[in-house]
């Protein structure tokens, strides 16, 4: 047998993904370089790792055995390198974080510093929406995760960072027609949505129901991103994350509308399992933030106050 750990790393993210496309997507590589890996990492075997049914990739027993076996030895690989740092007296290890869709905007400034100060760490940060994000907290496959809206079906602790505000939002000309009105323009004008399991989308259905407004125009969208183009180009409104817009709003291509009751405020939270036993590099960085955040809401976040 001479396959190498580079195949091992490359069939695990294919079984992870389920697809060459998008392993050689999340591994930065091509899609020929990773089936030639996949081809050679096979041509050492004499059972089928994967069977091909159409256009779809499936994994067979044998290949989710190797799999398993192929994550072991990765881990073991990764522990040699802690150690070695961590014998050069160098804080080491993986950082793992999951981070709702939005969070994109806000995590990597409580990132940077410590992540200079220690080059020894490899981050693995998962961005998605909120209900994976509570997911994996739950299932306690990462170290931190980070949220606007506390899950109420967990117990967790947190540590609070940044407040998040949300604003009815709208491009430049459209905007400025509905200065000074009331909350009665939701009856009239078409909303996008985020998806459902969004804490923005949750955010929103919160405020409406709270004020009794029913929306009649209504588009659901699946990113902030896609929301954002949505905007630009004309096709309605949205109560968005003031941290998403900054650059549109400088150039005035997207416009706040004030309306009674908004900003909706909330607050950037990293939490993560009560009881819970960090290892010596989680337990670095929740010191890290603690001693930090101020300074670096400061320093990264001054514009943010003006709104």
């Amino acid at each position: 047998m001479n396959y190498t750990l580079n195949q091992l790393q490359i069939f695990l993210k294919i079984v992870q993904t389920q697809s060459v496309t998008k392993a050689a997507e999340e591994l930065h590589l091509t899609q020929p370089a990773v089936s030639i890996q996949l081809k050679n990492l096979q041509d050492q075997f004499d059972i089928p790792l994967t069977e091909v049914v159409g256009r779809k990739i499936y994994i067979t027993d044998f290949g989710r055995e190797i799999a398993v076996a192929a994550e072991k030895i990765i881990n073991e690989v990764y522990a040699i390198n802690y150690k070695t740092q961590a014998f050069k007296g160098q804080l080491s290890g993986r950082l793992k974080l999951s981070v709702v869709s939005t969070g994109k905007y806000v995590m990597p400034y409580f990132l940077a510093d410590f992540m200079k100060t220690h080059s020894g760490i490899e981050l693995v940060m998962d961005v998605t929406n909120k209900n994976k994000v509570v997911e994996a907290l739950e299932n306690n496959e990462v170290d931190f995760a980070l949220v606007s809206i506390l899950p109420k079906s967990l117990n967790i602790e947190k540590i609070n960072l940044l407040k998040n505000k949300l604003f009815l939002v709208g491009s430049g000309e459209q905007a400025e027609e509905q200065a000074g009105q009331t909350l009665k323009i939701f009856k009239d004008m078409p909303l996008i949505f985020r998806e459902k399991g969004s804490g923005t989308r949750q955010a929103m259905e919160d405020f409406f129901n709270k004020k009794s407004i029913a929306v009649l125009k209504k588009m659901e969208l699946t990113s902030n991103e896609a929301v954002k183009q949505a905007l630009l180009a004309g096709l309605g409104y949205s109560v968005m994350p003031l941290i998403g817009i900054r650059n549109e709003l400088r150039s005035k291509e997207l416009h706040i509308v004030p309306v009674k009751g908004l900003p909706i405020v909330t607050t950037w939270s990293l939490i993560w399992l009560k009881g819970k036993k960090h290892s010596p590099l989680a337990l670095a960085y929740l010191e890290f933030l603690r001693t930090n955040t101020d300074s670096i809401v400061h320093e990264q976040f001054g514009w943010y106050e003006r709104y």
